[in-house]
């Protein structure tokens, strides 16, 4: 009997405008003899990147949740298992991060996942760098940094947009942050296939000297609290947090040690992936489901759970227990405070002329789970999706106007225009004051829409909005 082989697995990376559609292009374009199954991530309110990568035999999976390196590891496993239902129509993938993320949680799936541990194997993480950006990147962004730091490859692109004594000065701190990956020089991302797959270049030892913490995973939680639970109706009561909502999921039977609450973790992973259903105040809301409680109602808001057998529950939230008051109390009066023993002093608590017990049942077990990885929160996006026909003199101006004043703030922009009296849309990307567009394929019958994206650090998004609807016809 032969065990079926593992199907390798590439991370490509590399902060925003470095190449790497450009370079998952040409390799989708080589004559190298494989399948591949593209995975893209986006950060952004609207699809860009899968209309930019060519037609070609591949399959394109896009996942548009943000941040591919938090909330999107549950994404990812589901789209890989789903992926392994068509095992013959593919037998390489290529999972292509946004720029903004931090590759090592993307990898740490390939290691934290038991089943996709045995059908998948990590070949290596390649990391584009943007040789004329590079400086100011690694100036005012984490994500660069760990990017680079994570390569077994690194792509020094754009080479021809720089002098050679600065691409020694570059290659040269690029070797001092990494002195394990493999540069490679290039030009509009055009390297040879074999640099780049089947690398088998990925060594967990070496990652694990280098970063510790790396089999430490990260979650879109932030707090676990397990509670035993009697038969009964249980309230939770909220008081008013930071925001909104405020996601949850309450897993049953769960055990208390530190093995159980990480199953329990790796669980609610795939759970957080899937669609949130709202549950309004006042309603009751389930046991093992992604659940969203409105919080937008004034005051304290009530949220019910129904049990029917004693159970040991364990609570999964998004935020931690202080920064909403968290409080869950049975019918029959008596208070557990979630995070902390409640208060048993009889001025502590009055409801109406009843006093809720004071007698509080700490918690049998809890957890924080500390992120280690955290975005910058002035970095945004700003996506534009109008139908119509765009003037092309206007366009220039505002675009010139655009870049002359915020270039240094725009990261990457990216997007298909449509220009009136043009039978072609034009797509275009941008990095900073870089700008660069040419006609793509015929619209045709589609719907003359207009989708943009711009990625930057404080963007001025109802000046960006109001100037291309006024380039408008």
């Amino acid at each position: 009997m032969t065990t079926q082989q593992k199907v390798p697995v590439t991370i490509l990376t590399g902060f925003l405008g470095s190449g790497k559609t450009t370079l998952l292009n040409r390799i989708l374009t080589e004559e190298h003899g494989k399948r591949i199954a593209v995975i893209e991530n986006e950060y952004g309110e609207i699809g860009i990147d899968q209309g930019l990568v060519i037609n070609a035999d591949e399959e394109v999976f896009e996942m548009s949740n943000g941040c591919i390196c938090c909330t999107v590891r549950g994404d990812l496993i589901r789209v890989l298992n789903n992926l392994n239902k068509r095992r013959d129509k593919f037998d390489y993938v290529l999972v292509e991060t946004t720029g903004l993320a931090d590759p090592g949680p993307v990898a740490q799936t390939f290691f934290m996942d038991d089943e996709l541990r045995a059908e998948y194997a990590l070949d290596g993480i390649v990391t584009l760098v943007d040789a004329a950006h590079i400086d100011q990147q690694l100036g005012r962004s984490d994500e660069s940094t760990e990017q680079i730091a994570f390569a077994d490859v690194l792509v020094l692109n754009k080479t021809d947009l720089v002098n050679n004594e600065k691409l020694d000065g570059l290659e040269a701190r690029l070797r001092d942050m990494n002195r394990m990956a493999r540069v490679v020089r290039s030009e509009m991302a055009d390297v040879p296939v074999d640099t780049v797959l089947n690398l088998g270049a990925f060594d967990l030892d070496q990652v694990l000297e280098r970063r510790p913490t790396f089999l430490e995973p990260e979650y879109p939680f932030e707090w676990t609290g397990v509670y035993s639970l009697d038969i009964g109706r249980y309230e939770l009561s909220l008081a008013e947090g930071p925001d909104p909502s405020m996601s949850l999921v309450v897993v049953s039977d769960q055990g208390t040690d530190d093995t159980a609450l990480r199953e329990g973790a790796e669980w609610c992973v795939r759970e957080y992936a899937e669609p949130a259903e709202a549950i309004g105040p006042g309603e009751e809301f389930p046991v093992g489901k992604h659940v969203n409680l409105q919080l937008d109602a004034p005051g304290r808001k009530s949220f019910f759970l129904d049990v029917d057998a004693p159970v040991q529950a364990g609570f999964y939230t998004q935020h931690l227990p202080e920064e909403f008051d968290l409080q869950l109390t049975n019918a029959d009066g008596e208070a557990f405070k979630l995070g902390g023993n409640f208060c048993a002093e009889p001025e502590c608590i009055e409801e109406g002329a009843k006093r809720i017990k004071g007698a509080a049942v700490p918690a049998v077990a809890e957890r924080t789970w500390v992120a280690q990885h955290e975005h910058d929160d002035t970095v945004g996006s700003i996506a534009i999706e109008i139908d119509g026909d765009c003037d092309p003199g206007r366009l220039n101006t505002w675009l010139g106007r655009l870049l002359a004043e915020s270039g240094v703030d725009i990261f990457r922009m990216k997007g298909f225009i449509s220009v009136a009296g043009e039978s072609q849309r034009f797509v275009f990307q941008g990095v900073h004051m870089l700008f660069d567009g040419q006609p793509d394929r015929e619209w045709g019958d589609e719907i003359r829409r207009n989708q943009l994206v711009f990625i930057g650090r404080n963007l001025d998004e109802r000046g960006i909005r109001e100037g291309f609807k006024a380039c408008l016809i």
